[in-house]
C-alpha cells in the first residue's frame, strides 16, 4: 500500500530540510577550517563510531584527565546517528537543545585546550 502524496511530500520536505541544516552545519565547519583530532594526536586506534562513550573510553587510555573533563559528553551520542533521519530525531526537552549546545561548545573547548600545545609544538 502506498502512503498518500500528501505523506510522501511532507516525507520529501522533511529530508530536504535536513540536507539544508547539514549543508548549513558543514559550511560553518567548513569556515572555520582546522578539524580536531585529539585521539588521532595521541596516536590512539579506534573505530567508526558515534558513540562517545566508546571514544573517551579510548582517550583515556592516552588521557585520562581529559577523557574525565569529557565525561558527560555521552548524552549527545543520539544526537549523532538517530538525528541524522528525518522523523527520526531523538527526543529532547524543551530548552534541552541549549543544554546540548553548551556540552558540545565544553567539549570543543576541552578538545582545543588538550590540543594547543601540541600544535604549537610544546
Amino acid at each position: 500500500m502506498k502512503p498518500p502524496e500528501a505523506t510522501l511530500r511532507g516525507l520529501a520536505q522533511q529530508w530536504l530540510e535536513k540536507a539544508a541544516a547539514d549543508l548549513g552545519a558543514a559550511e560553518q565547519l567548513r569556515s572555520q577550517g582546522g578539524r580536531f583530532r585529539v585521539l588521532v594526536r595521541y596516536q590512539v586506534e579506534f573505530t567508526k563510531t558515534h558513540d562517545i562513550a566508546k571514544l573517551l573510553e579510548r582517550l583515556a587510555t592516552a588521557d585520562s584527565s581529559v577523557a574525565e573533563s569529557l565525561r558527560g559528553a555521552d548524552v549527545l551520542t543520539p544526537f549523532g546517528v538517530e538525528a541524522r533521519y528525518p522523523g527520526d530525531a531523538p527526543e529532547i526537552l524543551v530548552g534541552g537543545e541549549t543544554a546540548a549546545f553548551e556540552i558540545a561548545c565544553q567539549v570543543r573547548d576541552a578538545v582545543v585546550s588538550s590540543l594547543q600545545p601540541y600544535l604549537e609544538g610544546k
